[in-house]
């Protein structure tokens, strides 16, 4: 098992009198992928946001890479941090190209003006769009992509400045199936890669949890319902009881979940 790459403990977050999170303790090695999954308004977001050091708790302490939320510099935690998430990409100036989108990455800027980058960057900016499937759309503007490929385009950016920890916050989201198949095994292969980062991925379907995720943390109105190894957190008793009604859960041989109300 690898250290520690996440600690929360006993987080709570309050914005206008309403609870965000609460009593949340939640530990993050860096050869798990975890699955952060609960309904709309369960506080998903929210929690992937302190992992970010986006956001500070109202409560409780916060250690990311060994670096205690505030007393650390969050200036030099977030390069070691890549995050792709719906609010990120509605900041990306729609004429800025892929290829120039995945380089600033490497600068922690978004717009390309008249830097010079390294021979090295463009390689590996060019491997890791090739990495998400777009290397066709290398030289195409980001207002003029499908939201699928959007997506893909960001988690190669987010990738760029190689990472400790990757967040991904609903990645699939917004995709039709062939989108979301797509863009579900390409996860599955970096989930599997002993070289990536340590990953988590925020969702509200189960049917989004790329084959090769270790863990899940279940949430609710802000709280843990359970969280552990995929295979002890994923029953129909804790996905009834997140979910508020009545599943059943079904699990293909590649590994792959399925739910279904009854």
């Amino acid at each position: 098992m690898g250290g520690q790459v996440l600690r929360l403990q006993d987080v709570a977050v309050r914005r206008d009198g309403a609870a965000l999170l609460r009593g949340i303790d939640w530990t993050v090695n860096e050869d798990e992928r975890w699955v952060v999954i609960g309904p709309n308004g369960a506080g998903k977001t929210t929690l992937l946001q302190v992992a970010a050091t986006l956001l500070y708790p109202s409560e409780g302490i916060v250690e990311v890479l060994g670096e205690r939320l505030g007393q650390a510099d969050v200036f030099d935690l977030r390069p070691r941090i890549g995050l792709a998430s719906a609010a990120l990409a509605e900041r990306i100036p729609p004429e800025e190209k892929v290829i120039d989108l995945v380089l600033t990455a490497s600068y922690a800027i978004m717009g390309r003006w008249t830097e010079e980058y390294d021979s090295n960057d463009v390689t590996r900016a060019v491997e890791l769009i090739d990495m998400m499937g777009a290397a066709h759309l290398i030289r195409r503007r980001f207002g003029t992509l499908s939201e699928g490929e959007r997506k893909r385009v960001q988690i190669a950016r987010a990738l760029m400045p190689d990472p400790e920890m990757l967040l991904l916050d609903e990645p699939a989201a917004g995709l039709d199936l062939g989108g979301r198949e797509d863009l579900v095994r390409r996860l599955s292969v970096l989930a599997n890669d002993l070289r990536s980062p340590t990953l988590m991925l925020v969702t509200h379907h189960v049917e989004e949890i790329p084959s090769g995720f270790t863990h899940g943390l279940l949430l609710k109105h802000g709280s843990v319902v359970a969280q552990g190894p995929l295979e002890h957190v994923m029953t129909a008793d804790n996905l009834t009881q997140t979910f508020g009604v009545p599943l059943s859960l079904d699990r293909s041989a590649e590994g792959r979940w399925y739910a279904r109300a009854h």
